[in-house]
């Protein structure tokens, strides 16, 4: 039933215990884990034409920190891993990842962030809503 688990990460500390979870499903069921970092380039339509170009590289170090993280957590537990970095809005491009790559579960954290909940919209509510598959999320006060 899932032989391919998508965990979408943003690099932040919750990360590791959605990891966990994912990780303890993907054992039982032999999946491949896909971790998928997403640099949201709406972050870079506030600042000016010198800056974006240096925000641009530090998102994307960031982003390939926060997947290599997360894949040795992964390869720790003996399973298969696949990795990707992506730009652009981040529900989106969660949402297109899990459907190019026939996806079975998405596991991903939700933010504590009450502007973001209240005001913008969370990354996880867009994704539960446009999901090609289901989604499990794991909110910032569960632990591993």
């Amino acid at each position: 039933m899932y032989d391919r688990i998508l965990v979408p990460t943003d690099g932040s500390d919750h990360a590791a215990v959605v990891a966990a979870h994912a990780a303890e499903i993907a054992a039982t069921r032999e999946a491949t884990v896909h971790i998928l970092s997403v640099v949201d380039d709406r972050a870079f339509l506030v600042l000016d034409d010198d800056r974006v170009e240096a925000v641009r590289d530090d998102l994307q170090a960031n982003a390939h920190n926060a997947v290599d993280e997360l894949a040795t957590e992964i390869l720790d537990h003996g399973l298969e891993v696949e990795t990707a970095i992506d730009t652009g809005n981040p529900a989106e491009c969660i949402v297109d990842y899990a459907d190019g790559h026939e996806i079975d579960l998405i596991v991903m954290g939700t933010s504590g962030d009450e502007y973001e909940r209240n005001v913008v919209g969370s990354v996880s509510q867009r994704v539960v809503r446009q999901a090609p598959a289901p989604v499990l999320t794991v909110g910032p006060d569960v632990e591993p």
